[in-house]
């Protein structure tokens, strides 16, 4: 016997509206953020929910309180699966792309061990011609590098022992060493990037299109003069074949970073001299700290692998490339820093770009790597990891001490973020971001020892999600709300004291410095945002500073006594 419906054909358009919700959702959404954000009367909804139930069409994770879709959902997508023709399915893609990027844009897939191009569309002009029935290398190629990185990882393995590595051009990825490290920033950012690696004066850029076992059916490729398709403008491109890829098969894929963010809007005010000092254009601008012996700012690029050194003096930003994905610098004694890589702890020689291993808590996780990481006032460095594609809770939360000793503190963590301590030492503060959650401990800054773990803020989706943490000298949590366009200060009881409009969307970390500590900067991302939303907001992914009113609370030197 069928449950009871809602009767009419407006039931059946909530319904197919309520669904879409659930599917589209970033990540999944309690009963009153789906009741928020459907605009419908609260017992219609629940009516509605319950008929999807019913069906199976949605399912609730009662662990969580959230909604998901459910198992007849996936039963029904799969036959859709069994007589799905991809070249079909992509070619209105294929000729849209083609016009609006005005590049040749194709679509490949995996053959043995190389890349076959299945079809291709060309604008009216100069543009790069691709052979339909071609195959080329994996190594030295965008849609051969997308289907290596998004393989599962025993199939990527598999397929990498099995490559020739040979040398097309002097751009050429001849190491194993080296395509590993490209392959896990094309899994960090979500497509793949060929300068000149396969062809001179050609570039290319490549996103998988995911299958219902989430690993690449194809790949979308768009390829162009490197003249053309250049750095300035290949990672918006890159975007684009995202979006393309999930609308030929419906599939999101892994990647967990939000493209969109919400409408700008003025929720707070602007801080005194809010200034961008930096308009970098960093792909994610991430981890700024201050190093009081240099009077300058670290921060690092994630998606554009380098250490920067910003002098606020002289507005003088100098770069180390590190050739792998980084996401923090600690300042260690001895005018010496450690950086989190994909690899570990690592020492860097900003001077070389040399990197040396200190430490790496997560060596047998392969699909993990490090994030956020401070010196806390017990002198250790507490780092937190998350997955590279930000797809599943396997991130965790780590106190390494001076001798490369660590020690596990959490666990089931999909993205860890922002870190900081009370003034007093006695309180530690750890964002957990795809939960929109900002949790709070008791600290013993004595042993590194963590109690109580309690909610100290949670930001709803709506709002964006909190990234960057640092605390000031009155005790007051700053938060940097990626898709937010804003920066939040929360009172030490969890209330929200002030919000400071951002002119981006996507502000990503913060941290005091300057010779009083007086001053807060503002690391931004660009990566992944819409076209639109660039040209409203051209200086994301620069650096920001504002004075707003109070101190920061002092940041522990770590004191590494270990060498490389």
């Amino acid at each position: 016997m069928k449950p009871e419906t809602p009767g009419g054909t407006a039931a059946l358009a909530k319904g197919l509206t309520l669904l879409d919700m659930v599917a589209d959702a970033p990540e999944p959404l309690r009963f009153a953020e789906l009741l928020r954000a459907s605009g419908l009367p609260k017992p219609t909804f629940a009516r509605i929910l319950r008929t999807l139930i019913a069906y199976g069409l949605v399912r609730q994770d009662e662990a969580r309180g959230t909604y998901v879709l459910g198992q007849r959902f996936l039963e029904m997508s799969h036959k859709v699966w069994e007589s799905f023709d991809l070249v079909s399915a992509a070619t209105p893609e294929l000729e849209r792309l083609a016009v609006e990027l005005g590049e040749t844009v194709a679509l490949c897939r995996l053959d043995g061990v190389t890349a076959q191009y299945l079809a291709e569309r060309s604008p009216n002009g100069l543009s790069v011609r691709v052979e339909v029935g071609r195959r080329v290398p994996l190594h030295c190629t965008a849609p051969g590098k997308a289907l290596l990185a998004f393989q599962d990882p025993a199939v990527g393995r598999s397929l990498t022992e099995r490559l020739t590595l040979d040398r097309q051009t002097p751009q050429t990825i001849t190491t194993l060493e080296s395509l590993q490290a490209d392959l896990t920033l094309t899994r960090a950012r979500g497509y793949s990037i060929s300068y000149e690696e396969h062809l001179l004066s050609v570039n290319s850029v490549a996103a998988p299109v995911m299958g219902r076992d989430n690993t690449p059916i194809g790949v979308l490729v768009a390829l162009g003069p490197s003249s053309r398709l250049e750095a300035s403008n290949i990672h918006p491109v890159g975007r684009e074949l995202i979006a393309a890829a999930r609308r030929i098969t419906g599939a999101a894929g892994a990647v967990a970073i939000s493209s969109r963010p919400r409408p700008r809007s003025a929720t707070g005010k602007p801080a005194a001299e809010l200034s961008c000092i930096l308009p970098w254009g960093a792909q994610l601008g991430e981890s700024p700290v201050w190093h009081e012996a240099e009077n300058a700012l670290y921060w690092v690029d994630i998606l554009h692998p380098a250490v920067h050194r910003f002098d606020p003096a002289t507005g003088r930003n100098d770069t180390c490339e590190t050739g792998k994905l980084v996401s923090a610098v600690i300042p260690v004694s001895k005018g010496r820093l450690l950086v989190a890589s994909q690899d570990g702890l690592e020492w860097l020689d900003f001077a070389s770009g040399r990197l040396a291993p200190f430490v790496s808590p997560e060596a047998d996780l392969a699909g993990n790597r490090l994030n956020d990481a401070k010196c806390g006032p017990d002198g250790a460095i507490w780092v937190g990891s998350m997955r590279i594609d930000a797809s599943k809770q396997t991130g965790a939360l780590y106190r390494i001490d001076e001798t490369g000793a660590f020690e596990r503190k959490e666990g089931g963590i999909i993205v860890s973020n922002g870190l900081g301590w009370s003034p007093d030492g006695r309180t530690f503060y750890f964002v957990d971001t795809v939960p929109g959650l900002i949790h709070a401990y008791d600290f013993n800054p004595a042993t590194g020892t963590l109690s109580a773990r309690r909610e100290f803020a949670r930001i709803p989706v709506a709002d964006g999600r909190p990234d960057g943490l640092a605390v000031d000298a009155e005790g007051g949590v700053w938060c940097a709300i990626w898709d937010g366009w804003c920066v939040r200060r929360y009172m030490p009881n969890g209330k929200l004291d002030q919000v400071i409009d951002m002119p981006v969307p996507r502000p990503s970390s913060i941290a005091f410095g300057g010779p009083d500590l007086s001053t807060l900067f503002i690391t931004s991302a660009r990566t992944r945002l819409p076209a639109s939303t660039l040209a409203d907001a051209p200086l994301s992914g620069g650096l920001f500073s504002c004075r707003p009113g109070v101190a920061g609370a002092h940041i522990s030197l770590f004191g590494g006594n270990n060498e490389s």
